[in-house]
């Protein structure tokens, strides 16, 4: 199966220099724990609650601090013709529940999730083992602020 059978294709976003009340305003709205940060179309990164509340607010941060001053640069990405299997494996190394899908040049246009595959992947399997190695403790994603 390919990441487009089951990907969501219309994503909000919000861009790097909206604030980081901006963003969690828009999280609270939808009730969704991260947003891809696009600029000019292109992806740029991801900020999630976490990063809101531990690089943002436990870091002393301006309510008025732009995304870009707390969001994941190193974003991983896929693209729409990527088999899943390949991609839920990449998503359970990273870690990550959720991943941009883009175009060859960085624009972004969708996105692809852990329940997603759940509800509408063919391989329970393969689901199951990505949510495994995701949810298996590393401190690999690092909270502190880059300096």
């Amino acid at each position: 199966m390919k990441v487009k059978n089951i990907m969501t294709p219309s994503v909000e976003t919000i861009g790097p220099t909206d604030t980081i009340v901006d963003a969690a305003k828009m999280m609270g709205e939808m009730d969704v724990g991260v947003l891809p940060v696009v600029d000019g179309g292109l992806l740029v990164g991801m900020v999630t609650d976490r990063d809101i509340a531990i690089r943002g607010v436990g870091a002393g941060l301006h309510h008025g601090t732009p995304v870009m001053r707390v969001m994941s640069e190193d974003v991983e990405t896929c693209m729409e013709d990527d088999d899943l299997e390949d991609v839920l494996d990449r998503m359970g190394d990273e870690q990550i529940r959720r991943m941009p899908v883009t175009t060859k040049d960085g624009a972004l246009i969708g996105i692809v999730s852990i329940g997603d595959a759940a509800r509408e992947g063919d391989d329970e399997e393969d689901v199951g083992e990505a949510l495994s190695s995701i949810a298996r403790p590393s401190g690999r994603h690092c909270q502190t602020i880059p300096a």
